[in-house]
């Protein structure tokens, strides 16, 4: 008798607790509700020379019944506060029904070009709300501007020679590259040189600011380059005189500057038969030493050249301005750096072939990328690389 009582009341606890659980007892529970999920974007612009807005969108990823309120604050990364953008904190509200906000930070203007800067914007103390991200970066794109400044310690020639007269000259003053004066070639293929760059006509390759002409060679996506040439084919072209040009050469594993010369009668005759004089090239792997060298022949297989290096006791070309010269008469063309001779060539040294040093040549500046003498950047070629031009001048 006393072992069914105890089974009798352990049955009726347990009929008892299931009907709790019904639908229309009293303790039913109530499912819980996922909370909106936030995100904040990452936003880049180009800078102005004036104050603009970085607008940073927060998200949500469903309406709230509720508003949502989050803390935000902005900290410094390669962008510093006051400098280049104005810091700012608060609580951002999203109302109710809304499924988005926008957090506001004014970037101070500028023109100078330089590295791209980052600052951030972060999130915290969300309320009706989780956070998925909880920082925003915002992207100062400064590599685009067309201010830029550099020192201009170095050697300089005068503006005039005894017995000489200064018949053209493009001192790079203005605003704009003077198209009367040069062509853009643009293009990859590699130039015959198995070279890696494709050469455009953009500002962010070639433009003029403060007095020099500067020519930027870019990493792009992967490993493309881009780079500027720029000649004066049919627009100016010398015979004869002395020729002083200063500049401010780039370095680096695979970089190729170059300043030259070639025979303006090139589409008539083809390389080399018209000519080729290299005022200055450098491989960027060789920072302290440049080449000077003329190039001739009847055709390709016929090529004859003669050239020598220059190297500088101390320091290296990229460090400071050197003026790049030739002194050129009838069947001698001299090389010079910083007014010291180091390469003599003669019509005795093109003897058994046409001399094309006696017509007329243009000018040609480039950087190029890669190429079968560099060979091509590695991982210690830092990009942006600049080569800049301070003056060209000709004297007859």
């Amino acid at each position: 008798m006393k072992k069914l009582s105890i089974a009798f009341v352990f049955l009726a606890v347990l009929i008892s607790s299931s009907c709790s659980k019904g639908s229309g007892g009293g303790g039913t529970s109530t499912p819980t509700v996922a909370l909106p999920i936030a995100t904040i974007s990452d936003i880049s612009n180009d800078r102005s020379s004036t104050n603009t807005k970085f607008q940073f969108n927060i998200s949500v990823d469903k309406v709230s019944t509720t508003a949502i309120s989050i803390s935000y604050t902005t900290a410094d990364g390669s962008a510093v506060s006051n400098t280049d953008y104005k810091p700012v904190s608060g609580t951002l509200s999203i109302p109710a029904n809304t499924l988005s906000g926008i957090i506001e930070v004014e970037v101070i203007g500028d023109s100078t070009r330089k590295a791209n800067q980052t600052f951030s914007v972060q999130l915290s103390s969300p309320s009706g709300c989780t956070i998925s991200n909880n920082k925003g970066t915002g992207t100062i794109v400064n590599e685009n501007l067309l201010s830029y400044t550099v020192d201009n310690t170095g050697y300089s020639t005068p503006i005039s020679y005894p017995g000489k007269n200064l018949v053209w000259s493009d001192e790079f003053d203005g605003n704009t590259i003077n198209t009367a004066n040069w062509v853009f070639e643009t293009g990859g293929g590699g130039w015959g040189n198995a070279e890696l760059e494709n050469y455009t006509a953009r500002t962010q390759n070639a433009f003029q600011s403060k007095g020099n002409l500067i020519i930027e060679a870019r990493r792009e996506t992967g490993n493309n380059y881009t780079s500027a040439r720029m000649i004066t084919k049919a627009r100016k072209y010398f015979t004869y005189g002395r020729i002083d040009i200063r500049a401010k050469v780039p370095t680096g594993k695979g970089i190729w500057p170059a300043i030259w010369m070639l025979g303006n009668n090139i589409d008539q005759v083809s390389w080399p038969a018209c000519g080729e004089m290299d005022i200055m090239e450098l491989l960027g792997q060789e920072p302290n030493k440049i080449y000077g060298t003329l190039h001739w022949g009847a055709s390709s297989t016929l090529h004859q050249s003669k050239g020598t290096n220059y190297v500088l006791s101390t320091g290296s070309f990229d460090q400071q301005f050197h003026v790049y010269s030739l002194v050129w008469v009838k069947d001698q063309v001299q090389i010079l750096v910083d007014d010291i001779l180091y390469n003599t060539i003669t019509a005795s040294n093109i003897a058994g072939s046409n001399n094309p040093f006696n017509s007329d040549f243009f000018f040609i500046l480039n950087v190029a990328v890669g190429g079968s003498w560099p060979g091509s950047p590695d991982a210690t070629t830092v990009f942006p690389q600049r080569m800049v031009v301070d003056y060209v001048r000709v004297f007859q």
